[in-house]
């Protein structure tokens, strides 16, 4: 049995298991792979003072701001690569669960200033509806050419993980966004080109922001439910729970915690009513059926014989 009635103390090897999935205990996330992040930065930091240079020489606003927007994911990849490394860190006596949640915050602070970003472009883009003015249209397509390659290429590094680690998803966003505006800022260099209507430039980049905004919206809404512990996308709680309910002797399942350790990892905690003898083997089917069916390798269960009186949703 695994606890006394009426009492909240239990059997250490019966009644409370911990598992952290096969292989013995891993607290670190999934290798997210720092030398992405260290490529992204030196490649696009120097892109960004070329840009500027050749924006400055050329009399574009266009590229000036293109290259204010590429600084800001240079600072998003600066975040998310430190996030990564400090999650690397082995867990201390203050910080139990390590530091896996500084890449949710790094998600978090990448998504706000992705939408800032957007923010500074949509403010030149109205002030050059109002005031458009004369640019190099040449030197513009061959600059923001030059960045769609470097853009679309770090986005490229990050494409594989953008599903399974938040923060590789909000660096891929990163640049995807800033390989459309370099694509955009090309094709208003063409038309601005053979037309001469330099109102085309500042309309692109309106309709650039919106497409990026909208895209925004799904890393600001994961990485705020993460910041706040809540279940991360693609683990149904209710689903968890029916599938626990199905285990041999379990009677009742209460207590569930699912939430984000960081933005790789997801921890679950429980408390099941049972009516079986073989507390061990229960304990082993349960953290199996968690791994196995929901890919929550960091389970903390406890097993009770009774509801406990001191446990008031029990």
């Amino acid at each position: 049995m695994a606890h006394a009635h009426g009492s909240h103390d239990h059997d250490h090897d019966h009644g409370h298991s911990h598992a952290h999935g096969p292989g013995g205990h891993h607290h670190g996330p999934v290798d997210t792979g720092d030398w992405r992040y260290a490529v992204g930065l030196v490649v696009n930091l120097a892109f960004v003072g070329v840009e500027f240079g050749a924006g400055a020489f050329s009399g574009s606003t266009a590229l000036m701001a293109d290259a204010g927007h590429n600084l800001s994911d240079v600072l998003g990849l600066a975040m998310a690569g430190g996030a990564a490394w400090l999650a690397r860190r082995a867990s201390g006596s203050r910080n139990t669960y390590g530091y896996g949640k500084a890449t949710v915050l790094a998600a978090l602070a990448n998504a706000l200033l992705l939408i800032f970003a957007c923010g500074a472009i949509a403010f030149e883009a109205v002030r050059r509806l109002a005031e458009p003015a004369p640019v190099m249209s040449g030197l513009i397509m061959g600059v923001a050419a030059i960045g769609f390659v470097i853009n679309l290429g770090t986005a490229l590094l990050f494409m594989r993980d953008q599903h399974s680690d938040l923060n590789a998803r909000g660096a891929y966003l990163h640049m995807m966004a800033d390989a459309a505006v370099s694509i955009g800022v090309v094709l208003a260099g063409a038309v601005i080109m053979f037309t001469g209507w330099s109102m085309i430039d500042p309309l692109v980049s309106l309709a650039i922001v919106a497409v990026i905004l909208f895209g925004t919206w799904g890393l600001l809404k994961d990485s705020v439910n993460l910041a706040m512990d809540a279940a991360p996308r693609g683990v149904d709680v209710g689903a968890v729970r029916a599938a626990l309910l199905t285990l041999p002797g379990v009677t009742a399942v209460h207590d569930l915690h699912v939430w984000g350790l960081s933005t790789t990892e997801t921890a679950l905690t429980a408390h099941l009513c049972h009516e079986r003898p073989d507390a061990p083997a229960l304990l082993a089917e349960a953290h199996a059926l968690i791994r196995r069916s929901f890919s929550i390798s960091h389970s903390t269960l406890q097993l009770e014989a009774a509801p406990l009186p001191d446990c008031p949703t029990c």
